[in-house]
């Protein structure tokens, strides 16, 4: 199926491209910063799925509709572990950049909703909608690894 995007649309994807690429950028070299291993394959993990992301966005911009149904189970497959660390004794670098990404996965999060109600394609929509849970998945993620290791406490 050929997409033909508005120029609005256009520039949306732009925008979620550029963010995409960040969110690659961002995890695979706070994956290397990390201290702690498990922090370490988070940020690795987290890393492959935005490059499916920015996979997906890539897609649309060159108007093929992407297939969201392998990186569906993929995900699925993986689940949500708990992640347990070292307690109250973390890192505060590695506090920092959970802090970083997760502010950065709120924002993200954030621009794919605008995205979301400005498309015209139903298709997309749902493919931008399942990009946008994923991104609240990793939010999570990095949540439960803060929570469990003393980085955050929500009141």
């Amino acid at each position: 199926m050929e997409l033909s995007l508005t120029a609005k649309e256009k520039m949306l994807m732009q925008d979620q491209k550029a963010h995409e690429e960040l969110c690659v950028q961002k995890y695979q070299n706070y994956s290397n910063q990390a201290q702690d291993p498990q922090l370490k394959q988070l940020f690795s993990s987290l890393a492959q799925q935005e490059q499916q992301h920015l996979n997906s966005i890539n897609q649309i911009l060159s108007g093929q509709l992407p297939n969201t149904q392998q990186s569906q189970r993929g995900q699925q497959a993986q689940g949500y572990q708990q992640i347990t660390g070292r307690g109250a004794m973390a890192n505060q670098a590695d506090a920092t950049l959970c802090n970083d990404m997760l502010t950065t996965e709120k924002y993200i999060s954030g621009t794919y909703d605008t995205s979301i109600f400005e498309f015209t394609d139903s298709n997309v929509r749902q493919v931008l909608n399942h990009i946008q849970k994923e991104e609240q998945e990793h939010g999570e993620k990095i949540f439960k690894y803060m929570e469990s290791n003393g980085m955050y406490n929500p009141q």
